[in-house]
């Protein structure tokens, strides 16, 4: 059965950035992201092909589409056995199955884990000539219909994308003893994606509606380290990224994992504008405790948990679950409905479905103040 939906007011573009600045919306704006397991299984459900992504997009009302140079460069790293291995930084994934036959790359190896500030400075890492800028145009012209975004979790990320390659702990040590290689290995890669991303922007900047970030920040029950450090490695790092951003004229929105609010403060500081994943099973992350202490100053997207009703709940407990989100986080605007993480492939077809559908049902109408 179809998505049913209410008239429409306004663009995909229009809804995401009136959210952005706190304005009145005809909807919620609405986004998707999933494994491949329930993707698969949600457009055979909706009668879509296997590789029909804007046909989901539009089955579900979906608003955001993002955008990015696709790697041509050189092929940097040889074969593994039972290994799949990024041609741009060398992290490697191997394949676990789930007992229903889906299953999810899993990073491993870590081959950088005991590396040197020497092995660091020769690790191959992708050049920004080995982008393909001139395939961005052609990629917003296809987009028109969404809000389109530059970037995602992983743009400026540390602790997690540098974690693939060397290992959370010893990332999580480089951070606390000021390790040469280990910073190295950050810098290397972030002057690389802001190279990527000024690239990018020389090119498409007036085509976009705002850039994506993002950093992992905290666990289930507390933050993954300190404020002091957050400032001293995390803080100028990000900020580099959100004043190219704001050189443009865009906004810029940051995934934070886990309990992350209590860096939001410094966020406000430099500039960013909204916050993304809010798990609200975590520390701090509770609906009703986001937007009170930041509701107004601050966007936020996400907060339907892929650990929640969508995943071991019934269709109408799911649909509860929207619309008490909706009643706290809509008021006075502000909020892009969206699951915390990715869905995943224990999600019930049903239960995904009950979702997009409760947010066209109860996130319709003039934002109530």
């Amino acid at each position: 059965m179809p998505i049913v939906k209410t008239k429409e007011t306004m663009t995909a573009r229009e809804r995401v950035l009136a959210a952005f600045h706190h304005q009145p919306v005809d909807r919620v704006p609405i986004d998707y992201s999933s494994n491949p397991g329930i993707d698969r299984r949600l457009k055979e459900r909706l009668g879509l092909a296997p590789d029909d992504g804007d046909g989901l997009r539009q089955a579900l009302g979906v608003d955001f589409a993002g955008v990015g140079a696709p790697y041509v460069g050189p092929k940097r790293f040889a074969d593994i056995p039972d290994r799949r291995i990024s041609q741009e930084s060398g992290i490697r994934t191997r394949w676990i199955e789930h007992s229903n036959g889906d299953g999810y790359w899993d990073f491993c190896d870590f081959p950088l884990q005991n590396a040197g500030l020497e092995e660091i400075e020769a690790w191959p890492l992708a050049t920004p000539d080995d982008y393909d800028y001139g395939a961005l145009p052609d990629q917003c012209r296809r987009l028109t219909r969404y809000a389109r975004h530059y970037g995602g979790a992983g743009l400026a990320d540390i602790i997690n994308s540098t974690g693939m390659v060397r290992g959370m702990e010893q990332v999580l040590v480089d951070l606390i003893t000021d390790d040469p290689a280990g910073l190295r290995l950050i810098d290397r890669k972030i002057e690389l994606q802001l190279e990527v991303m000024r690239r990018a922007l020389e090119r498409i900047g007036d085509q976009i509606d705002f850039v994506w970030m993002g950093e992992d920040l905290g666990t289930q029950i507390a933050p993954i380290i300190s404020l002091e450090l957050f400032r001293r490695h995390i803080r100028p790092r990000h900020q580099k990224f959100i004043d190219l951003a704001t050189s443009y004229g865009l906004p810029v929105m940051t995934h934070t994992c886990g309990s992350s609010s209590w860096a939001y403060e410094d966020f406000i500081e430099m500039g960013v504008k909204a916050v993304d994943t809010l798990q609200p099973e975590a520390a701090n992350m509770a609906p009703a405790y986001l937007k009170a202490k930041f509701g107004g100053r601050l966007a936020f997207h996400g907060c339907i948990s892929t650990a929640g009703p969508v995943a071991y709940g019934t269709p109408a407990d799911v649909e509860r679950n929207v619309r008490e989100t909706l009643e706290i986080l809509m008021p006075g605007g502000g909020y892009m409905l969206s699951p915390s993480h990715q869905l995943q492939d224990n999600s019930p077809v049903e239960n995904v479905i009950a979702l997009y559908q409760a947010a066209h049902r109860f996130g319709s109408g003039a934002v109530r103040r």
